[in-house]
């Protein structure tokens, strides 16, 4: 990470989170569960999901525009609330940026690790997730002795956003693409993209109750907030009314993102401002 300066952070400056589309709004969502008072700053790059299938220079540049256009609220930190642009920006833009920045693939790897039981871990994520292979580097890291079996699933995405969450077409595709991990006995399971929790029950009752799933949205917020609370820019006080706590933007479609986001979020997602990211 770039010198990070301090000067820069204030504790009631808000939180910044993108994602490709609406999958990091599970992320925002446990941020507002577990750190309440903090304010957040969204943005859902609508006009160019998904990036799961996009080479890494392209996701590379779309996460440098946002962060450019984040950092325009004075945000105290970055959250890429996007398995993909972690695994193919991270390390350019950790040289880039001077404040703190949290993704969503370490977390995951980390908790995976300490509840494994007999060493084998699955991974579902996007093609470019699983391509860059950056779980397994992690794990790995961490314990060398476990096996990690990783499969790209696809489908998963545009089934979350056409909202098809309890659908028999859902149910099938689950199925067919976690067979495989099903037969090798696998104890634990990485949601590896952060459309997938809303999906959970349909990969719970399909995977079975033996397996733990972990979801590397809930596990950014509890790494989110130990690191606000280390530097010491955790907001501790609670914003006052109409203050704007939460604000939201995407690069397209803004009634359809408000549509899915107040699905998922009960904190009342009024509106949401379109904005042209390729300025940025």
């Amino acid at each position: 990470m770039g010198q990070i300066n301090k000067e820069l952070m204030h504790k009631d400056a808000p939180i910044g989170v993108f994602d490709s589309g609406v999958g990091g709004l599970t992320v925002a969502r446990e941020i507002m569960r577990q750190i309440p008072n903090e304010k957040i700053i969204y943005f859902g790059d609508t006009a160019r999901v998904p990036y799961g299938s996009k080479s890494q220079k392209t996701v590379t540049r779309y996460s440098e525009q946002i962060v450019r256009f984040l950092r325009t609220f004075q945000v105290k930190t970055i959250v890429v609330a996007c398995n993909t642009a972690s695994a193919y920006a991270l390390d350019t833009l950790e040289k880039d940026i001077d404040i703190p920045i949290v993704d969503v693939i370490k977390p995951g790897a980390k908790m995976a690790t300490e509840v494994t039981r007999n060493g084998r871990i699955g991974v579902i994520a996007t093609e470019a997730t699983i391509s860059s292979q950056m779980y397994t580097k992690y794990i790995t890291n961490l314990n060398r002795s476990i096996t990690i079996y990783e499969k790209a699933c696809p489908l998963f995405v545009p089934l979350v956003e056409e909202g098809l969450w309890e659908d028999p077409v859902t149910d099938e595709i689950v199925r067919r693409y976690l067979t495989e991990l099903i037969d090798i006995d696998i104890d634990t399971l990485i949601l590896g993209c952060t459309h997938y929790p809303l999906i959970r029950s349909t990969l719970r009752r399909i995977i079975g109750d033996k397996v733990t799933l972990v979801n590397p949205a809930y596990e950014t917020a509890v790494e989110l907030r130990q690191l606000l609370s280390e530097m010491n820019i955790l907001n501790e006080e609670t914003p006052g009314l109409g203050s704007n706590q939460y604000q939201f933007y995407v690069s397209d479609k803004a009634e359809k993102f408000v549509r899915f986001a107040n699905s998922i979020i009960n904190y009342g997602i009024l509106s949401a401002k379109t904005v042209n990211i390729e300025e940025y």
